[in-house]
């Protein structure tokens, strides 16, 4: 088979996704690889000559190579993710709106471009993470625990456009994160770096409850994702969905390479799960209650 990687500048000599590329080049199919930040782009000739069979996208926030895979979604190449996906995680606020209609277990959402208007959060909801609609990998995540702790974000990288802020699920300060590879599951739990106390970030795999497998499928049906990450944690009323993410690091997930490069294989031959469910029409245990 033929594919384009689209492979932004931060990621240019990360291992996910260039040993995918590496791997499926061995197994004898061709592979181009463009960096829409770094290099000069026939944007015509990329679609018109129909020269690869998917397209595979791995993108920060606001990056350019997202509008490059939904023109060539929009000319009925196939794209891993789905371009539209893609798009609905990444703004957060949307995303936090779509989880929230589909019934499954994710925090109160707040939403304000400034901080002054994120200081009317009841009190009693801190403390808070805060984070930007367009973030992506951790960036200017805060956890802010009082509300005179917000005008110190105004002078941080991130802050401006807009913010998000949820109530922090407390937890024994460790983040589970389940990744999802064309409909397989594995889970690796690491150190929160959120965490008041807590010592340099880990992470290694563990077995996933029944539980929180139903919430991570879920999630991939809800944004009609086959590559994804899932951010959970185990909060006091249950697991709690605080991120989701398209093509993440498959940190930690034994033969990460392989395993991502059969599903994109699958993906490629097979299509996409988009269209996404409709909101409430995915079925999550009755045990697993919006909190």
């Amino acid at each position: 088979m033929r594919f384009c990687f689209l492979v932004e500048e931060q990621y240019r000599n990360d291992g996910m996704p260039l040993d995918v590329v590496r791997q499926l080049r061995a197994w004898g199919h061709r592979v181009d690889v463009l960096r829409p930040g770094g290099s000069l782009l026939d944007l015509g000739e990329l679609i018109r000559d129909g020269a690869h069979d998917a397209w595979v996208l791995k993108t920060v926030s606001g990056g350019p190579g997202l509008g490059l895979l939904e023109a060539a979604a929009g000319a009925g190449l196939t794209t891993i993710n789905d371009a539209r996906a893609i798009r609905g995680v990444r703004d957060k606020a949307r995303a936090a709106v779509l989880a929230e209609l589909a019934g499954l277990p994710v925090p109160v959402t707040w939403a304000a471009a400034r901080t002054e208007d994120l200081a009317r959060i009841p009190v009693d909801r801190y403390p808070l993470v805060v984070k930007p609609a367009d973030g992506s990998s951790g960036r200017a995540v805060h956890r802010v625990d009082a509300p005179e702790q917000l005008t110190a974000l105004e002078q941080c990288p991130g802050s401006e456009g807009l913010l998000l802020a949820q109530p922090y699920v407390p937890n024994a300060g460790v983040d589970l994160k389940v990744y999802c590879a064309g409909g397989e599951l594995f889970g690796t739990e690491r150190t929160s770096p959120l965490a008041r106390g807590g010592g340099p970030v880990r992470e290694r795999p563990v077995a996933l409850s029944p539980e929180v497998a139903a919430i991570a499928t879920a999630v991939g049906e809800v944004y009609g994702l086959d590559l994804y990450g899932v951010d959970v944690l185990l909060g006091p009323d249950g697991p709690v969905v605080v991120d989701v993410n398209d093509f993440p690091s498959f940190r930690q997930v034994p033969d990460a390479v392989a395993k991502v490069s059969r599903a994109v294989l699958r993906l490629a031959r097979n299509g996409s799960s988009w269209p996404s469910a409709l909101p409430g029409a995915v079925r999550i245990p009755d045990q697993v209650g919006a909190v």
